[in-house]
């Protein structure tokens, strides 16, 4: 076999190795990476006098020390084999890791360590006292300020009352004082979840969010993250709205859809997920046709009647049949029932003129044609009879 044919003979096995190395290589630049404070879960490969290897899944073996898998007895409590969760404590030459933190039961030197690297540590709500709370950390207690307990204030201070929380120690002078807050991992929390929740605000998409508050206007929705858009009045239906807390209240879970983003404002809209009612206006509303409505408010330039629920026209002041300087207000009050006639329909550009002054000529008008078909149907007299009667009347009665 010449060399250039043992060339190729060897050259596909080479290049398969190759790609195989190439892979491998790839998958261990892609190997996790693990942040301080992060809560992982591993398994136990070998338990040594003074530290425990334990596999997380990246391309090295963390480290444990012993005295973080004793039990109160100052036995090991797990094994080779088993799976535990623990608190990355530190990255620098490998991680390490502790179980105690993870599980609330840390000492005070590691309370110290927890300062000062700024890990979460578990901790349970004693009591409220004056300014905030009795906080338990393993066999310490700390101080929680009402302020720093949630994101929102909290109305009733006794419900955090026995209650388990990841804290973050703000504040450590030594053993009998320290400061806690939870608030700071909330809003960690949060900041993380609203650069995802952003990624889903664009115009037109349709979103779960709950109701945060209610006011005149409108209501703020929290879309996840802290990240709150305003549902105006005008966009929760598309009848008119009088009181925005008969169709949201705070706590609702609603779906909107997403009207605007201009920066940090987000428009809402709720009624554009519902059927138009303007869709049907022109199979069902006719010129020159009386209607039932009621009358919705008063204008400079008219009244504004309700035909049906999002469906409203316009009678203009020439239409309303009161003298120029007449109180239209008092004529037409609000809420009242009228019966109006359609003059125009523009359902593209959501437009009814009506008349109220209308009604009366359609009813002249009928009153007008029935009279006119009452006379031409009854029987004419001819000239014949109407003097036979004549005469009759002129003859003398009998006596």
């Amino acid at each position: 076999m010449s060399d250039r044919s043992w060339e190729g003979a060897v050259s596909e096995p080479e290049e398969e190795d190759f790609e195989k190395l190439f892979e491998a290589s790839t998958k261990t630049t892609k190997a996790k990476r693990f942040e301080k404070g992060q809560t992982i879960e591993g398994t136990i490969v070998t338990i040594g006098a003074e530290v425990a290897l334990i596999d997380v899944g990246g391309k090295s073996e963390a480290e444990i020390d012993i005295a973080e898998l004793k039990d109160d007895e100052g036995d090991i409590e797990v094994a080779v084999g088993d799976r535990i969760q623990a608190v990355v404590v530190s990255t620098a030459g490998g991680l390490t890791l502790s179980r105690r933190l993870a599980r609330g039961a840390a000492t005070s030197q590691q309370l110290l360590s927890a300062f000062q690297a700024g890990l979460p540590i578990e901790g349970k709500v004693e009591r409220a006292v004056k300014g905030g709370y009795e906080v338990r950390m393993a066999r310490q207690r700390a101080f929680c300020p009402f302020s720093q307990i949630d994101i929102v204030p909290t109305a009733d201070p006794t419900s955090h009352d026995g209650r388990v929380y990841q804290f973050r120690i703000i504040e450590y002078k030594d053993n009998r004082n320290i400061v806690v807050s939870r608030r700071a991992l909330l809003e960690e929390q949060q900041r993380a979840v609203a650069a995802e929740v952003r990624k889903t605000i664009v115009e037109g998409a349709v979103l779960t969010g709950r109701v945060a508050s209610v006011r005149e206007f409108g209501a703020f929705v929290d879309l996840g993250g802290g990240i709150q858009g305003l549902l105006h009045v005008s966009e929760m239906a598309w009848a008119r709205v009088a009181d925005t807390s008969q169709v949201v209240k705070p706590g609702d879970q609603v779906t909107v859809k997403v009207l605007r983003v201009d920066k940090e404002k987000i428009s809402l809209g709720l009624k554009q997920l519902m059927a138009d009612p303007w869709a049907k206006v022109p199979d069902v509303y006719s010129v020159n046709r009386a209607y039932q409505g009621r009358v919705t408010r008063v204008a400079d330039f008219g009244v504004f009647v309700e035909l049906e629920p999002g469906i409203e026209g316009l009678i203009p002041l020439s239409e309303t049949g009161i003298p120029r300087g007449g109180d239209v207000k008092k004529a037409f009050p609000a809420g009242s029932s009228i019966e109006v006639v359609v003059l125009e329909v523009d359902a593209t550009t959501r437009r009814i003129r009506l008349s109220a002054t209308g009604v009366q000529r359609m009813q002249e008008a009928a009153e007008v044609r029935e009279y006119t078909e009452r006379v031409d149907t009854a029987p004419s007299d001819t000239f014949g009879s109407l003097a036979d009667k004549l005469r009759d009347a002129l003859k003398p009665r009998e006596k």
